[in-house]
């Protein structure tokens, strides 16, 4: 790409970190009120302002508004540009209404299919994977089923994680950065432009969430980030004719995909309510066992860092290879798991 096309790119991207800034630093002197008991009571003994994710929101819709009155090298079929759009603009606002008045559980997950659901009838759908050994798979009838479960999975996932100062945030910023160089580098134009946009909403909004945090972003912003990476890890998957390049998102949030999966799965198990608040997730753990939150933060930057390079790697494996790459991601999770295991038994806690 022509050096003074990205400083333009570069120089908008600025201006919407610039707008999203300037949103959540309104949303401070205008709060939604947390209740602080939702969060670790030895970071936050106040009520500290969420709905952060407004200032994430509206410099990604933005962007968006822009590319598609005026640009052409990123677009990709109109119904699917504004049914991602639309559908995204869908999830905040409910997001935004839950942020106000706490809606049941049940109402989000209806909320998250329906926009999922928008999506991939604009054509948005996972039709193939390749397995190890096997090779390409057609999907055939378990494509949409699939689609929804990831795209509704993933909003979720990233929605659980958004406990902490600094961490869904930070990781989300190297992780969009990261999507934005990978999609250029394959020509995936309609992905970098947005994974740049959200990079810089997001660029806007985490000098506030910097532990001590001012403001959470809340669900408006961890819900409409997590639905939208899903929606461009399926975009992601016409990088190659074998939809192998879907990975490439998942790859990238594959720590906060780990600690979420882990934790439903093993409080189901042990017969907990799934959807109920908990302080249990592995994060959680680590700084209730006496990890200070940059200290946990770091790790988990740590990861996505790692993650990156993986990333960069993947276009260049071969084929048989390219499902392997999740084992290293993988490897250095459940590391992670047994480091929080080991500070887990020494300080007392349980995992309930």
């Amino acid at each position: 790409m022509d050096p003074l096309i990205v400083l333009r790119h570069l120089s908008f991207a600025a201006a919407l970190a610039l707008l999203s800034a300037a949103l959540v630093w309104l949303m401070i002197v205008r709060p939604v009120l947390d209740d602080p008991a939702r969060r670790d009571a030895t970071a936050h003994t106040v009520p500290t302002p969420k709905g952060g994710g407004v200032g994430i929101v509206a410099a990604f819709i933005a962007g968006m508004l822009v590319l598609y009155s005026s640009a052409t090298f990123a677009r990709i079929a109109d119904p699917e540009f504004v049914g991602v759009i639309l559908a995204a603009i869908a999830i905040a606002g409910v997001a935004l209404a839950d942020d106000i008045w706490d809606f049941r559980f049940a109402v989000k997950l209806a909320a998250q299919g329906a926009a999922a659901l928008v999506a991939m009838a604009s054509g948005l759908m996972i039709h193939r994977l390749a397995l190890p050994w096997i090779g390409v798979v057609d999907l055939g009838i378990l494509g949409p089923f699939l689609t929804l479960f990831w795209i509704v999975g993933c909003t979720n996932a990233v929605n659980f994680m958004d406990g902490m100062d600094g961490l869904v945030g930070g990781t989300l910023l190297v992780a969009c950065t990261a999507l934005a160089v990978t999609s250029a580098f394959e020509g995936g134009w309609f992905i970098y432009a947005a994974s740049l946009f959200l990079a810089a909403g997001i660029a806007g909004f985490l000098p506030f969430n910097l532990h001590p945090a001012r403001i959470f972003m809340g669900d408006v912003g961890s819900q409409f980030l997590g639905f939208v990476l899903a929606v461009l890890a399926v975009a992601a998957a016409r990088f190659d004719a074998a939809g192998m390049s879907f990975l490439i998102v998942p790859l990238l949030l594959f720590g906060i995909l780990f600690d979420a999966s882990f934790t439903l799965v093993r409080r189901i198990l042990m017969g907990e309510p799934p959807a109920a608040p908990h302080r249990t997730h592995l994060y959680q753990l680590a700084q209730r066992s006496g990890m200070g939150v940059r200290a946990v933060t770091a790790v988990h930057g740590s990861f996505v860092l790692f993650h990156t390079v993986l990333a960069l790697v993947f276009p260049h494996l071969a084929p048989d290879v390219k499902p392997l790459i999740v084992l290293p991601a993988l490897a250095a999770q459940l590391g992670w798991l047994a480091t929080v295991a080991i500070h887990v038994r020494r300080a007392g806690l349980q995992w309930r």
